[in-house]
């Protein structure tokens, strides 16, 4: 699998945030109060998260940028789930004017970055460079900016699915579906191994068990089930010892802030 470049990232930013305003937009006021495709959340729950965690990941950089961290969200993982809760029920112009002021808040401070004078610094060898730009340290799994823009995009890309609006996972990306293989290994119970195998795409490996199951189909139907979400294609088949068996159980979302 290829590695992302912070340019190439910050490009998916915009057109994930673009899709996702896309989608609101496209809303009527029946739609808010309306299920979404996570249990026990509306349309307006999800539309409340994004705005959230797209404020939440702005505040990551604007502090960063003066060399300072500070938790994800105000109050906490418990002031997260009051805010979505609070705002689930405003109207959708609320919702729209909201999400569109957090999204551009978002984008601004990832595209005040400078991509290629930090990577020109790293590949240098020069020590400025982790603590500055892309590579500034931010309290998000005690990671740095660059982790922070892989998070966001996970955000917006995943949650834009989750309104139930028609815009299901057979929508992403390859590329984005091989960022998830990566970052979803760690939900790979201990002791077993998944080969994933990509219809007409070259097999993935993750875990380290001495038990494996292959599980093939769509590249995005793996994608999604690695995330939680309802394959939409259909295509997802496992195997052990080319017996077709049941999925693997997977472990919850890699530890961290605890994530939806």
């Amino acid at each position: 699998m290829t590695a992302i470049s912070p340019d190439a990232l910050l490009a998916e930013l915009h057109k994930a945030a673009d899709a996702v305003a896309s989608l609101a937009a496209k809303l009527t006021e029946a739609d808010v109060p309306a299920p979404s495709a996570l249990p026990g959340w509306t349309r307006g729950h999800v539309l409340a998260h994004i705005t959230g965690i797209s404020n939440a990941m702005a505040r990551q950089l604007e502090y960063a940028a003066r060399g300072e961290t500070v938790e994800l969200y105000d109050g906490g993982y418990d002031g997260r789930t009051k805010a979505i809760e609070m705002s689930a029920g405003h109207a959708l112009e609320q919702h729209r004017a909201d999400l569109d002021s957090a999204l551009q808040r978002a984008l601004r401070a990832f595209d005040s970055l400078d991509a290629s004078a930090t990577e020109g610094d790293a590949a240098a060898g020069a020590a400025s460079a982790d603590a500055s730009g892309w590579h500034a340290p931010i309290s998000y799994r005690g990671g740095v900016v660059l982790d922070g823009g892989f998070a966001l995009w996970r955000e917006l890309v995943i949650h834009a699915s989750d309104l139930n609006t028609g815009r299901g996972p057979e929508t992403w990306s390859r590329q984005f579906c091989e960022h998830l293989f990566t970052f979803l290994a760690a939900r790979v119970p201990e002791g077993q191994k998944l080969v994933l195998q990509p219809l007409g795409l070259p097999r993935v490996t993750i875990g380290t068990g001495g038990r494996s199951t292959v599980v093939s189909g769509m590249v995005t139907d793996i994608a999604a089930w690695l995330a939680g979400r309802e394959p939409s294609l259909g295509s997802l088949r496992a195997s052990a010892a080319a017996d077709g068996v049941d999925l693997p159980e997977l472990l919850p979302w890699p530890s961290g802030v605890p994530a939806k």
